[in-house]
């Protein structure tokens, strides 16, 4: 699969007085933040004379140990993430690519984390130490990514997959040991939105070296580098080895990823907008884009790190730079997306192939058993949700699982029946909707939280939180509809403005969701019992379901769920490209505005519902390919009911097995379906 053809249209002249604007900001920010701390006075005497004596000894130390160091340290950090970006772009051929596509930063968050609950010693060895098990993580979690793409040769898809993967896999598993062990892992909440804050110039005498370093390699790197853009036959013809090649260039750019997000921790969005900040600003060769992106990075990480410092406290420490990067990124990918030409969506010949070919009536009727085993599947997890549990007591039961009797069964019921009808619908719906999602783009990495619809759901219940407002149901829902509502409108307004190109809603999504990022990171930094519900919530949990709310996620699958087929023409017809589909009598635009509206609609009502899941929608379409579905009817039919087998399985295995404690649904998915598609991608070409 290629990527998406997008080409920003360049103005020099407007790029250039952008960037004059940016740095007279950055320059302004960081003379009032200075002055905040030491008068402008002042240090000029400490520069002129170097006595520390003859300016303020407190007010002295903390600009020169804290408060300059954290000025070098964000122009490091953003120029290795503006090189790390521009590398993963040209290797992976996906201008969506950056630093955290690997799963780099999911890697040094769980090595944290698994350090901090096992082994606090080590942490405590040296200052130092935290770097090197966050670089070590990062470093594991890339090497998984490439050995499950080996096969394929590290080509760009099978590597964007094996990434998007590993960094949920990795991500579900820190959420779930936070859920458990948030009091001792505070520190890693702020770490985790990317804190500049700094004590002296160690961190500054690590990366600099590194940066120096990375930049050299990727200048010799060059000439491989430029090869990629050609096609993978065209390379391998002008003597380029192309899994050589891309090993070499990944490895650098993780590495250098890796050393931001072991120094100061996870920073996102900035080396997805570096490049193509440089690329606005004309940087059309790839050597000219080397030197531009870090400068670009560097620019975009000093702006975002002196405004927190302006308005977040004297220090800026009570809200994580990484996290506010996402208030200046958005509103840049917006700005790009307004001047980006769209260059067509090409569709390989397997998917039209795919899209004409119909099946032998053997296989089919294959499929339609597999359907039908899928269905059974589903109503004896059902069942076993319903009936069988965890408990000291049961006169049918081993190691505390048994039966509940008909007495215990009409206790039970009334908490049990509405949680798996509402992991059941919700299953379905998000199943669906990523089905609908993969179809409409011909992307197997889109999920229904590419549309920001979940995001803005989510947005909505944070807002709430740090509103300070009562976090009852009815607010809840509330909060969450109005954010899903407004995101809804704000994709649907972007879409129409480009013709509802799919690549351009996908961009804007991912806007959307890097906002919703910036709002979760400030509030789960603030800890406290809050955080740990919002946690909760995200993670996909449906504890606090009731009757009413099961009755509504089932109504609202069921109307849903009908109007997915009268999509199936639409499906067969769109990848075969505008003209074939106008041809065919089918309004590009007005099908694809209607595929959004049921899309999102599908994504909201079951965000409303058990949070934000991320990994539903994204493999049960994967499985119904895998189980032999081709035409998309026979795809929404059998992605239907094994995204609400997984969610069924995944609610009651969350509820019962560690009981009492629990955990989120959501999780308890990702967990179990991250291993099994990483055997799939691994032993698949």
């Amino acid at each position: 699969m290629r990527a998406p053809a997008l080409r920003v249209r360049a103005t020099p002249a407007f790029a250039a007085c952008a960037l004059a604007l940016l740095v007279a900001a950055a320059l302004a920010l960081s003379a009032a933040n200075l002055d905040a701390i030491l008068p402008l006075a002042h240090w000029r005497d400490l520069l002129a004379t170097g006595d520390a004596h003859a300016v303020p000894t407190l007010a002295a130390l903390i600009a020169r140990d804290t408060w300059l160091p954290r000025l070098v340290v964000s122009g490091l950090c953003g120029a290795l993430l503006g090189l790390a970006g521009t590398i993963f772009q040209q290797v992976l051929r996906n201008p969506l690519a950056e630093p955290m596509t690997l799963g780099v930063s999911a890697g040094a968050q769980l090595a944290l984390t698994l350090a901090t609950l096992g082994a606090p010693a080590l942490l405590g060895a040296s200052t130092e130490a935290p770097q090197w098990i966050a670089l070590g993580g990062a470093t594991c979690a890339a090497a998984l990514v490439f050995g499950l793409a080996w096969r394929s040769a590290l080509a760009p898809a099978a590597v964007a997959v094996s990434g998007l993967v590993v960094t949920l896999w990795c991500g579900s598993i820190g959420v779930a040991l936070q859920l458990f062990y948030a009091p001792y892992l505070r520190a890693l909440f702020i770490w985790g939105g990317g804190s500049l804050v700094q004590q002296d110039w160690s961190v500054a005498a690590l990366l600099a070296p590194r940066l120096v370093a990375g930049g050299a390699l990727a200048w010799l790197l060059l000439r491989p580098l430029t090869l990629f853009n050609l096609d993978d036959a065209n390379a391998h013809g002008l003597g380029l080895s192309l899994r050589t090649a891309r090993l070499a260039a990944l490895a650098l750019a993780v590495i250098l990823s890796a050393a931001v997000a072991g120094a100061v921790g996870v920073i996102g969005f900035v080396g997805l907008a570096a490049p193509a900040l440089a690329r606005l600003a004309g940087a059309r060769r790839l050597g000219q884009r080397l030197v531009a992106a870090p400068l670009c990075g560097a620019l975009l990480l000093w702006l975002a790190d002196q405004t927190v410092q302006r308005y977040s406290g004297a220090m800026g420490d009570l809200v994580p730079t990484g996290a506010a990067t996402a208030l200046f990124g958005a509103p840049l990918m917006l700005m790009l997306l307004a001047r980006v030409r769209h260059g067509g969506r090409r569709q390989s010949r397997g998917d039209t192939a795919q899209a004409r070919t119909p099946l032998h009536p053997g296989r089919a009727s294959q499929l339609y058993r597999r359907i039908a085993t899928v269905v059974v599947l589903l109503a004896v997890a059902s069942f076993l949700a319903l009936d069988l549990g965890r408990g000291a007591q049961g006169g049918y039961g081993w190691h505390g699982w048994h039966f509940a009797n008909a007495a215990q069964f009409g206790q039970v019921a009334i908490w049990r029946v509405p949680r798996t009808l509402a992991a059941c619908s919700a299953g379905a719906m998000l199943a669906l909707a990523g089905t609908l999602m993969q179809r409409l783009t011909a992307n197997p990495l889109a999920s229904p939280e590419v549309l920001g619809v979940s995001g803005g759901a989510a947005l909505g219940l944070v807002a709430l939180m740090l509103c300070g407002a009562d976090l009852g149901r009815s607010a809840r829902f509330a909060a969450s509809g109005a954010g899903a509502l407004a995101a809804l409108l704000a994709m649907l307004w972007f879409a129409r403005r480009s013709r509802f190109a799919p690549e351009r809603v996908m961009l804007a999504g991912i806007a959307i969701g890097a906002l919703f990022q910036c709002v979760l990171a400030v509030a789960v930094a603030g800890g406290g019992e809050r955080a740990a519900a919002l946690l909760q919530w995200l993670a996909g949990s449906t504890y606090t379901v009731t009757p009413a709310d099961a009755a509504l996620a089932l109504a609202a699958c069921l109307v849903l769920g009908a109007l997915t087929p009268l999509a199936a023409r639409w499906l067969r017809v769109l990848p075969l490209g505008e003209a074939s589909a106008r041809a065919l009598g089918v309004s590009t635009q007005w099908a694809r505005g209607a595929l959004l509206v049921l899309i999102a609609s599908l994504t909201a009502a079951a965000t409303l519902l058990v949070g934000p899941l991320s990994f539903v929608g994204l493999t049960a379409p994967h499985f119904a390919r895998l189980l032999g579905a081709r035409t998309p009817l026979q795809h929404l039919a059998l992605a239907a009911p094994l995204g609400a087998l997984a969610m069924v399985v995944a609610d009651w295995l969350g509820r019962a097995a560690l009981m009492p404690r629990e955990l989120p649904a959501g999780l308890v998915a990702t967990l179990l379906a991250a291993p099994y598609l990483m055997a799939l991608l691994a032993r698949s070409r």
